[in-house]
């Protein structure tokens, strides 16, 4: 029993059962996503390889030779260094590292420590020394906070058109991105893997643009803005929560309706309250909603203007602590509400014609001194909100063509940064510019797409990732930078995740439906004779030639049974309709009755008896003739 046990064992691998899943080097992974990150030549470093075309990280490249005396794994295992005398190496376990030098000590010739060994560091020496540890690992985290993370870059695809929204979790595990191709696209890091493929696509509105996307502050929820008249609200999972009402159109005062009338054009949720969001729309109002009631409004704001007409509001935005709202309005103008007891539609801060052409994106910074307005007039100009007449700086030749492109700060707000829009004439890409908020001046410019305007953009604080979204009429994405030194999570997670391979499990046969009318046997289709003699009698197929038309009803195409009626034939053809008229001449046939009209007048006729002169009628030609 115990041969037969081993020789059945012989024939099953020494691994028998599931094989353990390799784990995948980073440094492969990562290696594959490296692009070029000159800030001198931007058009270099729109390199962009593809995560699929990496290597198999999975395998070992560990070579056995029997010829010598271990392997290095063997070696690495074992703590024992095993190799040949020639090499001039060490042969056994390494020796130990020689003990610390003591205080007062002094060292021979031969290097042996004499005297005691030196006394623990007092707490003062070691509080200062801590202190000077805690500040450099403080600088450290400071200039990695201020390195842009550039040195990798994966494109998370599936939109048709340009990508005009996005939106990231406070916790930077989940991507929201919105698209004109009317579609909202939800992305996981954690189960996403190198296909970077979405695990959700919702259509809030069929026919409408998806125009701005917010998450909650608890990132259970999220809001979502396209260009009809309603937001919707969904759960983290894409499942929806409900809609807000729409307001009635034929209303002319906007604060005695409901709701907005016209087309959204942004929305962002409050950063401190978890029940409250803002709106704007086209149709010139911006509104506060709570989220726990769908059906009514909390404020309604109009904009302050020069003449009582309904301009769009083209963005609008909260602060950091949630007090304050800002709106760009259609004409130009910047105004900012204050939310406070009593507050009403009267701006606090009113900036008239702080840009010549429509605002795409305003952002407070976190102290609440500073406001970014980017436009369309390719200008991005930074505002002291303690003076709001003229912008500290104006940043031009920025061309935005959406009207979504935004601008954001940093994580520690020393860079201000914003995307551009690809010219029909230009030569740049879309390019991401950084600025330098301090010193007001320009620090890189990145190259993301050689072909793609790039809209949105942000700086997740706490995976340390830069997100753009670009795009065009036919294809849309979203590029995601990072660093893989300095980096954490988010996409650094699903790039080295190699995808499930297909086991024998996931086979599914596909079942052979035989419908039996379709066979020939069953089919109710005509013979051939049938089709060939019904081509025959159709004179197009046939290419039968047109008979002549001698006359309506004789062998012509008019009237081929001499009347369009069944009863009008069976009368001709009995003789009891004759046709006559063909021959007979129109004057004699009307003065066939003159004489019974003359006799018994009728209708008009007496009317005019006496006053009617006596006609005189021409004679016929041929009497002259006679």
């Amino acid at each position: 029993m115990e041969d037969m046990d081993e020789a059945m064992r012989a024939h099953f691998p020494l691994s028998f059962g599931k094989p353990s899943k390799p784990k995948p080097h980073t440094s492969g992974a990562h290696s594959a996503t490296r692009r070029s990150t000159s800030s001198a030549n931007p058009a270099a470093s729109f390199s962009n390889p593809n995560p699929d075309s990496r290597p198999d990280h999975g395998a070992r490249n560990d070579v056995f030779e029997p010829g010598r005396a271990g392997s290095s794994r063997a070696a690495d295992e074992s703590g024992v260094s095993v190799e040949d005398e020639d090499d001039g190496a060490m042969i056994g376990p390494p020796p130990p590292p020689p003990p610390p030098m003591a205080a007062g000590s002094e060292e021979g010739d031969d290097g042996v420590i004499i005297g005691p060994p030196r006394p623990p560091p007092s707490s003062s020496e070691q509080n200062d020394s801590d202190d000077e540890s805690e500040s450099s690992e403080l600088d450290g985290d400071m200039e990695d906070l201020r390195r842009i993370p550039l040195s990798n870059e994966i494109v998370l695809k599936g939109h048709t058109k340009v990508v005009s929204a996005l939106a990231v979790d406070h916790s930077g595990s989940r991507v929201l991105t919105g698209s004109y191709d009317y579609t909202v696209r939800m992305y996981d890091f954690q189960g996403m893997n190198s296909k970077l493929q979405s695990f959700r696509q919702l259509e809030p509105f069929e026919g409408h643009q998806v125009r701005s996307l917010s998450w909650s502050p608890t990132s259970d929820r999220f809001l979502c803005v396209t260009g009809s008249a309603q937001a919707k609200i969904y759960d983290r999972d894409g499942l929806t929560l409900g809609e807000f009402i729409k307001g009635d159109m034929y209303i002319r005062d906007l604060k005695n309706t409901k709701g907005h009338i016209s087309g959204l054009t942004g929305g962002e949720w409050n950063p401190k309250s978890k029940e409250t969001i803002l709106t704007s729309s086209e149709d010139g109002s911006l509104r506060i909603w709570d989220v726990a009631d769908f059906k009514s409004q909390k404020q309604v704001i109009k904009p302050k203007l020069a003449r009582p007409l309904r301009i769009p509001v083209t963005a609008c935005a909260w602060d950091h602590d949630g007090k304050r709202i800002v709106g760009g309005i259609g004409d130009g103008s910047i105004q900012l509400w204050s939310i406070k007891p009593g507050w009403g539609s009267r701006p606090d801060i009113h900036v008239g014609n702080a840009h010549s052409d429509d605002i795409t994106g305003l952002k407070f910074s976190t102290d609440g001194q500073v406001l970014l307005s980017r436009s369309m007039d390719s200008t991005l100009k930074i505002w002291d909100l303690r003076q709001m007449r003229t912008p500290i700086k104006v940043f031009a030749d920025l061309p935005n063509h959406y009207a979504q492109t935004n601008a954001a700060f940093s994580p520690d707000e020393q860079l201000i940064f914003t995307g551009t829009s690809v010219e029909k004439e230009g030569t740049s890409g879309g390019l991401l510019f950084f600025f330098d908020r301090r010193k007001l001046e320009l620090v890189s410019q990145v190259g993301i797409s050689p072909t793609y305007s790039v809209i949105r953009c942000t700086w997740h604080p706490k995976i340390n990732q830069v997100f753009t979204t670009v795009g065009d009429k036919k294809e849309g994405g979203t590029h995601i930078l990072y660093d893989s030194s300095v980096s954490q999570r988010g996409a650094l997670v699903c790039v080295g995740r190699a995808p499930r391979k297909k086991s024998v499990d996931d086979f599914e046969v596909q079942p052979v439906i035989h419908n039996p009318h379709a066979l020939p046997l069953f089919r109710d289709a005509p013979s051939r004779k049938r089709l060939r003699e019904k081509a025959l009698k159709d004179p197009m197929k046939s290419h039968k030639p047109e008979l002549p038309v001698t006359g309506p009803g004789f062998g012509g195409r008019v009237g081929v049974t001499k009347g369009s009626l069944l009863t009008q034939y069976l009368m001709k053809q009995g003789g009891l309709i004759k046709e006559t008229w063909m021959d007979e001449d129109p004057r004699e046939a009307i003065l066939k009755y003159a004489d019974a009209a003359a006799k018994d007048p009728k209708f008009i006729a007496p009317a005019y008896a006496e006053t009617q002169p006596e006609p005189v009628f021409a004679k016929s030609d041929s009497e002259e003739e006679k």
